[in-house]
């Protein structure tokens, strides 16, 4: 597979699904048509996109496929073992969402959910393929612009508009310091590809260089929830549909750390060492204002949301320990919490469908009448609260024990605080789903369609395969680690 063959799919199917929501017009089958196409090419695109990395598994090279030769001057995209393990991800949740989708969108707007979601996920494709920061920059707004669209989805309501526009002025602030940045470092190195950036920057001015990567930091950082430019993500996961909450807490907020990532080890990676500590307290406080916020919430979906900020402090510290165990600590999490988070936001809006609310006290004893559901729910926020077994428990102890070897047992100690935090709101969570009598409005809910609890019991079911027989997972981002980013 070559990256052009999967974005030449992706593009030609995304623009092309408006034109299948005329013809389902005409012949009265739109809902059938739209949710079949989207779903059967996204389909296609993640079983190219899995066929690559399992076969390339073994190839010791941090170059897999290009597309183009390698030209300081022309745009480029390539895929490697990175890339693909990311579009691996996203194109799974996206998958999973759509199927969730299906049948809860309404009808007048389906070809305009499912061309957007689509349009948002061939973007981050995109994102992750791209090699120069022209490349990157296209596709990043493309992201961004679909993004507030699914934000700002139900219009009809206040709180997604303001939510969106929230949403809009901090995402077009931090493209900004990307796209200043990109300039800074044009302008030192005649070159926007990031292997010819990095190649270049020997004889560059300290404070340019240094100035550069915070504004990278912080654009990138602001799209993956990282404390203190974490306040649209909240407002955003909870006011967007539920299944456009778990796709941008999944899969949006990671593609700022994906980048977070790319930009300290392939592009600044001689200047690597001045930044540990910055990136660490970065990640202290994103795991503290997370799991804080998180204990105060009775809101379901803004829980998650602040949980979500946590997690990405996990993942910032394992980047800011800097180990190749560390790192693949962060890329497993990378995994392990896209598929708890999309879990947790579809059981909300499986909850929501049937008994509209989403408030946990409301939904005391909501096992009784919706136990497919509250079983998977339950899984996913026993991960969440780092249960042994389950598949958050594996990459968390990663990360803490590359800390521990690296001399910085100071953040593996903040870490595990941190985990008694997120493990204190998960166990009320199961307190008042699981424990507690049944209330007027959980008593009179009956159990979702099937078309919701399938997504959810496939997400339940990969958590626990993940806890239980880790190994392979772990091996898988090892070898990522040592082929496309670890060259100390």
């Amino acid at each position: 597979m070559t990256p052009v063959l999967l974005m030449g799919i992706l593009i030609t199917f995304t623009l092309s699904l408006p034109f299948f929501g005329l013809i389902g017009k005409k012949i009265r089958r739109e809902r059938f048509l739209i949710s079949t196409s989207a779903i059967s090419i996204t389909l296609c695109a993640f079983l190219l996109s899995l066929l690559f990395l399992l076969n390339n598994m073994h190839v010791n090279s941090v170059l897999a496929a290009f597309n183009t030769s390698p030209s300081p001057e022309k745009p480029n995209i390539r895929i490697d073992l990175l890339s693909a393990y990311m579009a691996v991800i996203y194109l799974g949740v996206c998958l999973l969402v759509l199927l969730f989708s299906a049948k809860t969108v309404a009808r007048s707007k389906i070809t305009l959910y499912f061309s957007t979601i689509l349009g948002m996920v061939t973007s981050m494709i995109g994102i992750v393929f791209s090699e120069d920061f022209f490349t990157l920059f296209v596709f990043w707004e493309s992201m961004c612009i679909c993004s507030y669209t699914l934000v700002a989805f139900n219009k009809e309501r206040e709180e997604p508009i303001e939510a969106g526009y929230k949403y809009l002025i901090m995402s077009s602030a931090g493209a900004l310091m990307i796209l200043f940045a990109s300039s800074f470092l044009y302008g030192l190195t005649g070159t926007l590809n990031f292997h010819y950036i990095s190649e270049g920057l020997n004889q560059a001015k300290e404070f340019i260089v240094h100035l550069a990567i915070l504004m990278l930091l912080v654009g990138f950082g602001l799209q993956a929830g990282m404390v203190p430019f974490h306040t649209w993500l909240p407002d955003a996961l909870s006011t967007a549909p539920s299944a456009i909450s778990a796709f941008l807490s999944a899969c949006t907020e990671k593609i700022g750390l994906y980048c977070i990532l790319k930009v300290y080890f392939i592009i600044f990676n001689s200047q690597y060492q001045e930044w540990r500590i910055p990136l660490a307290l970065f990640a202290v406080l994103s795991m503290f204002i997370g799991n804080i916020s998180a204990l105060l919430q009775d809101d379901l979906k803004r829980l998650f949301a602040y949980s979500t900020i946590a997690n990405t402090g996990y993942i910032l510290a394992g980047i800011a320990i800097g180990t190749s165990k560390a790192l693949s600590g962060s890329l497993f999490h990378i995994l392990n919490h896209a598929i708890v988070v999309a879990l947790l936001f579809l059981c909300t809006g499986a909850f929501m469908r049937q008994v509209r609310t989403r408030n946990l006290r409301e939904l005391s004893g909501i096992r009784h009448t919706m136990p497919l559901t509250s079983f998977a729910l339950i899984i996913g926020v026993l991960s969440l609260a780092t249960f042994p077994f389950l598949n958050i428990f594996w990459s968390e102890i990663t990360i803490i024990a590359a800390g521990w070897e690296a001399g910085m047992a100071w953040l593996s100690f903040l870490i595990i605080i941190n985990l008694v935090f997120s493990a204190a709101y998960s166990l009320r969570i199961i307190q008042w789903a699981a424990v507690k009598r049944t209330t007027y409005i959980s008593r009179r809910a009956s159990e979702a369609p099937l078309s919701l609890v399938i997504p959810t019991l496939m997400l339940a079911f990969t958590i626990i395969l993940i806890g239980v027989y880790p190994a392979p997972f772990q091996r898988l981002t090892e070898t990522i680690v040592e082929a496309s980013l670890y060259s100390k």
